[in-house]
């Protein structure tokens, strides 16, 4: 049996934990994942059920939900192939979509929870099976990739994968930023314009 602590994880680290746990198994086997939310324990759920597994949720106490995931070998698809995971180079998985980044923030109504989900829609970003070949950003966006941004170590992740970390100079030149930029490089609104032209899909937080 495998456990996994994802109490307080934002999404969608619980996600991303037990589905790494799932392949550490190579077969059959028991996941158990501890949560302590109701969201958590739905996308969890899902994760599993789509990997076709038994799963059961239980909640114990005021701020623990515990789900056990039920593995069988066939189930577990692919997971005793090799290479794992973990020894797939992310160079070989990158497409031609591109993500542009436009604020600190994702979404309106509340800045602070907007920062939490830019976040975690960074490190989702990060965790795809599939990488962007770029990551741009500009206005808000900019500070993201500038010293204290709290995404930092997510797109050096990236950026060492081979992933092109571009941030608009004349934004980081407007917040007084340019001798802050702490990853990737800086671009202009001419090679902005001709990344989103040439690009097969484009996403946007």
């Amino acid at each position: 049996m495998i456990t996994v602590d994802a109490r307080g994880d934002q999404c969608p680290i619980p996600v991303v934990k037990t589905k790494q746990a799932i392949s550490e198994l190579k077969g059959s086997g028991i996941v158990e994942v501890l949560v302590d939310n109701d969201i958590a324990v739905q996308n969890v759920t899902r994760l599993a059920e789509h990997e076709g597994a038994a799963v059961k949720a239980e909640k114990q106490g005021d701020a623990t939900y515990r789900l056990e995931i039920v593995i069988s070998r066939e189930a577990s698809g692919n997971a005793s192939a090799e290479p794992t995971e973990a020894a797939v180079c992310y160079q070989d998985r990158q497409d031609d979509f591109i993500v542009v980044v436009s604020s600190e923030c994702m979404g309106t109504g509340n800045d602070e929870l907007g920062a939490v989900l830019i976040k975690g829609f960074l490190f989702a970003v990060s965790q795809l099976e599939t990488l962007p070949a770029k990551i741009i950003f500009y206005n808000g966006g900019a500070r993201l990739t500038t010293e204290g941004s709290a995404s930092l170590e997510d797109l050096r992740r990236m950026e060492a994968a081979g992933v092109e970390i571009l941030t608009c100079g004349t934004c980081l030149d407007y917040y007084h930023l340019k001798d802050k930029l702490a990853v990737g490089s800086v671009t202009n609104m001419y090679a902005i314009v001709e990344a989103m032209t040439e690009a097969g899909r484009i996403l946007r937080p």
